[in-house]
């Protein structure tokens, strides 16, 4: 199954008719929204180093775009050793391996990102875009890596779904259960969750764990009704009703489609799956999915 990319997506206009896979909820046509570096004096935590950079979803002209000061700043300090004109060859290298990103340009963006590696690999902003530039490049292994040393370095969370969506790429499940349990020991903000909760999912279901795939939105907060759903839930329903289609419970899959058209009805493919549903084309292996429903409050 596709996997395009780890972040925290609402429905718009852009995304608005799209096939959807539910593993892990991006659009899977069409380039994804690529996120793009911000300065931002008044959000964001200070991290260690003294850069502070944000991973917006707010699109800008190529020409806008700048390297925030306090990260250049953090790399002159980390590679204090080296000459001044090294410490600013560093810089440029960061430069290029952001604009390379924004333009879809991921194996520049990694080979900008070499020499910083190998002389500065502490600087958080560094590791985000290694991690991001790798994932996005489908280079697994490798942005498995840097999201966990981003992870050490910063002890920001909302990233480990899509390192959870990498060991599900490289066929590790055992590490994203892991990865999910330490999510949730975090307290992590809602949308991160939601995130997770998918991947995980996902996970389970790669493996035939159908019953279990549901359980986990089902018993964990998936399932919420609400009448003025955001972004997540829906992502989180259309989740939800695949995995009882796949499943074979046609009822059960009926019913989350028709949440999601009702509350987005340009959302992705929801009304071709509601429409072969409802065709009545026989399906094969076709049978009640029975979900366990945990009494433990999230």
């Amino acid at each position: 199954m596709a996997r395009r990319g780890a972040r925290q997506v609402e429905l718009n206009d852009e995304d608005a008719g799209k096939p959807f896979d539910p593993t892990f909820g991006a659009p899977t046509e069409g380039p994804p929204q690529q996120d793009v570096w911000v300065r931002t004096d008044d959000a964001g935590q200070r991290r260690s180093g003294g850069e502070k950079i944000q991973v917006a979803t707010k699109r800008v002209g190529v020409n806008e775009r700048q390297l925030p000061a306090d990260v250049g700043a953090a790399i002159r300090k980390t590679a204090e050793s080296a000459t001044a004109h090294r410490r600013e060859v560093l810089v440029s290298y960061m430069t290029d391996a952001m604009h390379s990103y924004d333009r879809h340009r991921y194996g520049e963006a990694i080979a900008s990102l070499r020499p910083l590696l190998d002389e500065v690999p502490d600087v958080i902003a560094v590791r985000e875009l290694a991690a991001l530039a790798n994932y996005r490049g489908g280079r697994w292994r490798d942005a498995a890596r840097h999201l966990e040393v981003y992870f050490t370095l910063s002890g920001d969370p909302q990233y480990l779904p899509a390192e959870m969506d990498c060991q599900r790429a490289l066929g590790h499940p055992k590490s994203v259960k892991k990865l999910y349990e330490r999510l949730r020991e975090l307290s992590p903000e809602a949308d991160v969750l939601a995130e997770a909760r998918i991947v995980y999912a996902g996970s389970l279901a790669d493996n035939n764990q159908l019953t279990e795939a549901i359980a986990v939105l089902v018993n964990e907060g998936g399932a919420k009704v609400l009448r003025n759903p955001s972004g997540r839930h829906i992502r989180q329903w259309y989740a939800l009703a695949d995995l009882y289609d796949r499943a074979g419970d046609l009822p059960a899959a009926r019913e989350w489609f028709a949440r999601v058209l009702i509350a987005e009805p340009a959302a992705y493919d929801v009304r071709d799956r509601l429409e072969a549903l409802g065709s009545g084309r026989p399906k094969k292996n076709r049978k009640k999915t029975t979900v366990p429903v945990s009494k433990k409050k999230i």
